[in-house]
């Protein structure tokens, strides 16, 4: 192989469209852009989403009600009842409840809430409490401490 030898390869260059240079170029007279209207002149054309006269799609659908705070704090709940399951004085922390599955993440808060009966005191560590839960934990012989995050 010399180096005149070398070309591209078949199909990768291509020539420019050279428009509006004679009916022998295949595009002479309109140029590639039909015989009139508003994409045959220049700077026409209608945007993607435009719709020829319709009410556009964003103003037909319907409006959802009201709005959704952004500042929400989404708790992961868990109720008194699945507290049973732990040892009499053991202290039930948002670790041990993920441990336990309990809970999905590590990464919200956990609220305690007082569904159930609990009979052993427990140590609860949590970032909420129900007032209910509060009562029950304590009348158990448990403790409640609230987590500050």
């Amino acid at each position: 192989m010399k180096l005149h030898d070398l070309r591209p390869n078949k199909g990768s260059k291509k020539d420019r469209k050279r428009v509006g240079r004679g009916y022998g170029s295949g595009y002479g007279k309109t140029s590639g852009r039909g015989m009139a209207g508003q994409n045959s002149r220049a700077g026409g054309g209608v945007p993607l989403w435009h719709q020829g006269g319709d009410t556009p799609y964003y103003r037909r659908m319907p409006q959802k009600p009201g709005f959704k705070n952004f500042n929400r704090i989404e708790y992961q709940e868990v109720n008194l009842e699945y507290l049973s399951r732990f040892r009499k004085d053991s202290e039930v922390t948002p670790e041990v409840l993920r441990e336990a599955e309990l809970i999905n993440t590590l990464g919200k808060p956990v609220a305690i809430l007082g569904r159930g009966e609990l009979k052993k005191p427990l140590k609860v560590k949590a970032h909420r409490f129900s007032r209910k839960a509060v009562e029950k934990i304590e009348k158990a012989g448990g403790t409640v401490e609230v987590i500050e995050s």
